[in-house]
């Protein structure tokens, strides 16, 4: 068995549900599959000492997770005042609205069409609810809407599909941009620097303790991934599909049309850098 301590940003072993940091609880939506890892992560944040709670990303549309996430706050004596989305796979919105009537709390998320009601959410904007101080920081790339939460208090970041808690994610082409990724990888990477940012609370796999060492693996996995499918291109491949097959061949294939979302991400991003 590898030690955790050895892997791309420590990742925590054991159970994924439950306190992670002193203002966040996990609630595992049960859906796991290859490209969910163990599940969506559906978290519940609020001050320890506060009755007020916000959930970011819901889940899918399951009743039975849903109302696991609303027990779960009503155990901790917390009543949900507030719904967040880190961006609109239905992995992680698709339950938002359901869970809305259920709370009666509004959802925001970049997404004018995600929203129920008139609040949306945007670089430099602050969310507090109940003395939880969540900061918006808008990191494009996994898809045009993708968001991740600062939460200073833990020096935590939320981080959606954006970092994972295992593996790599998925630059969904066409709406996800490999240069917006890039540029979205050095925003968090600036508040590892800066911020003291040391955990990450991801949108699938397990919490992971070394926030900067994640950046610095995902940056450098890209760079690694971007040098493959140039070096192929130059000797003769042109498709993505077959890009995949030479360049993704140590990939399970049950997930190679992900990769070749990804794939099509860097070829149009060496085209726009006059690369290929």
């Amino acid at each position: 068995m590898t030690d955790a301590s050895a892997l791309p940003g420590q990742p925590r072993g054991g159970v994924l549900s439950g306190l992670a940091t002193p203002r966040a609880v996990n609630v595992l939506a049960p859906n796991a599959s290859a490209m969910t890892l163990d599940g969506t992560n559906t978290w519940i944040l609020s001050e320890p000492d506060s009755e007020l709670a916000v959930v970011v990303d819901p889940g899918p549309l399951d009743d039975g997770h849903l109302h696991n996430v609303l027990d779960t706050a009503e155990k901790a004596g917390k009543r949900i005042a507030l719904t967040l989305l880190t961006h609109g796979h239905p992995d992680h919105a698709e339950g938002a609205e359901r869970f809305a009537g259920l709370t009666g709390t509004k959802v925001r998320a970049l997404d004018p069409a995600l929203r129920l009601g008139d609040e949306g959410l945007g670089a430099g904007d602050v969310v507090t609810v109940g003395g939880l101080e969540l900061r918006v920081v808008p990191t494009p790339g996994h898809t045009a809407d993708s968001l991740c939460f600062h939460l200073p208090a833990d020096q935590a970041v939320l981080t959606g599909d954006t970092i994972l808690g295992r593996g790599t994610t998925v630059v969904a082409h066409p709406d996800g941009r490999l240069g917006d990724y890039l540029d979205s990888l050095r925003r968090l990477r600036s508040l590892t620097v800066d911020d003291g940012v040391h955990t990450v609370l991801p949108g699938h796999g397990p919490v992971l303790d070394d926030a900067q060492g994640a950046v610095e693996f995902y940056l450098a996995h890209r760079a690694h991934r971007l040098a493959q499918v140039e070096t192929a291109v130059e000797d003769g491949y042109r498709q993505a599909g077959e890009i995949v097959a030479h360049v993704y061949a140590d990939v399970d294939r049950s997930l190679w049309p992900a990769a070749e979302l990804s794939v099509r991400a860097q070829l149009d991003y060496l085209s726009e850098h006059g690369l290929i």
